[in-house]
């Protein structure tokens, strides 16, 4: 057993997909989930967000400013200076 302070950042990362998942959201919202994460955790991570939104049936929404990892969204929007620059 270990205190939430104890655990590694995709750890910690894990928790929160397993408790927002565990509600059954229509919706669920990632800001930056992969942001603070070395490259190898990052995509397993990734990895684990699209396969239980892909069971699950939820929408997601995501922000990121990796642009692999949102190449792997369905419709993509791209921000600059507050404004829409593009939709795809």
């Amino acid at each position: 057993h270990h205190y939430p302070s104890q655990l590694s950042g995709g750890e910690q990362q894990r928790v929160a997909i397993a408790r927002a998942f565990a509600t059954r959201p229509l919706l669920l919202f990632a800001d930056e989930p992969t942001g603070s994460l070395d490259q190898a955790t990052g995509g397993r991570i990734s990895d684990l967000i699209f396969q239980l939104r892909s069971e699950s049936g939820a929408a997601l929404l995501l922000v990121t400013h990796d642009a692999s990892l949102a190449a792997r969204c369905d419709r993509r929007l791209l921000l600059q200076h507050g404004r829409l620059e593009r939709a795809a």
